[in-house]
């Protein structure tokens, strides 16, 4: 991931994470799942 790394690119990133578990505990996956949340949002308008 670099800063130029899209949205769509990002958010698919996260969402595989999510999906692999590939998280240090329960909290680390909810602020995965925060920050999708708030990138689909910010999107969306």
């Amino acid at each position: 991931m670099t800063e130029n790394t899209s949205t769509k690119e990002l958010l698919a990133l996260i969402e595989q994470r999510i999906a692999d578990n590939q998280v240090k505990d329960a909290v680390h996956k909810i602020k995965f799942m925060t920050a999708r949340d708030v990138i689909k949002e910010l999107v969306r308008g």
